[in-house]
């Protein structure tokens, strides 16, 4: 079953929406939504309401000044999880804030999110966030039940185009989104220096954790890093060829 939805949100940003229930929907209905064509993809993962204040403000510049633009520049459509917190908040602020045009796809679990308008939001529910262009809704009732409907909208969106997973800080489900891309053959580009998850795999790529999930992901041959302090040319470069090769 799907269901089409166009959103409103309260400073008159529109976005269309749609909630599907089963995985083989998904080509049908990103068509529908417009998103067709080859095109690179950028997954963003990362935190989302736990990054601290020090690291928000360390990551923020990241996305006005090489992820947004990257997207730009090379027509790229950008996925995430959709909700008004975090890198995916992020992202949102810095497409409105140079002005881009590039499609920005937010995945979240249908009783998760709260939409514009909606009286009554469950507990624990997030708004989305408004600057996003697509939605889609799938079924989950906690957070993380999004992330391998999340790898798959990717891949399908790519059509054999170049890809990559770009995490940065996060939390508990941050792993599991790292788990998902590698199981979608996408490489993990993880910025060092932005806390939590991503130093987290950092370090086990340096063989110096004792956490197993890193370690099992540092072993997959599909992370990568690059430091927040290499500088925005860099940073630019380095995952712009990976989107372009």
């Amino acid at each position: 079953m799907k269901k089409f939805l166009t959103l409103t949100f309260n400073q008159g940003q529109t976005a269309t929406a749609v909630q599907v229930s089963e995985p083989a929907e998904l080509s049908e209905v990103l068509q529908q939504m417009g998103l067709i064509g080859s095109r690179p993809i950028l997954v963003i993962v990362g935190g989302a309401s736990q990054i601290s204040e020090a690291d928000f403000v360390r990551i923020q510049s990241l996305f006005v000044k090489v992820l947004a633009p990257i997207a730009q520049n090379l027509g790229a459509y950008v996925v995430d999880g959709g909700t008004d917190a975090g890198v995916m908040q992020m992202i949102g602020n810095a497409r409105n804030q140079i002005n881009a045009q590039f499609p920005l796809i937010g995945v979240a679990p249908i009783a998760k999110v709260i939409l514009p308008n909606q009286t009554e939001p469950t507990n624990d529910a997030t708004p989305l966030e408004p600057h996003h262009t697509h939605f889609v809704l799938v079924p989950g009732s906690h957070w993380g039940d999004e992330s391998p409907w999340m790898a798959q909208v990717a891949t399908i969106l790519s059509g054999g185009a170049p890809s990559v997973t770009v995490l940065i800080n996060g939390g508990e489900i941050t792993f599991t989104d790292a788990v998902n891309s590698v199981i979608a053959e996408r490489l993990v580009m993880v910025i060092a220096g932005s806390g939590r998850t991503a130093d987290k795999l950092v370090s086990a790529l340096h063989g110096e954790t004792t956490d197993e999930r890193a370690e099992n992901l540092a072993a997959s041959g599909k992370l990568q890093t690059i430091d927040l302090e290499a500088g925005w040319e860099k940073l630019t470069d380095t995952i712009t060829n990976l989107l372009s090769t």
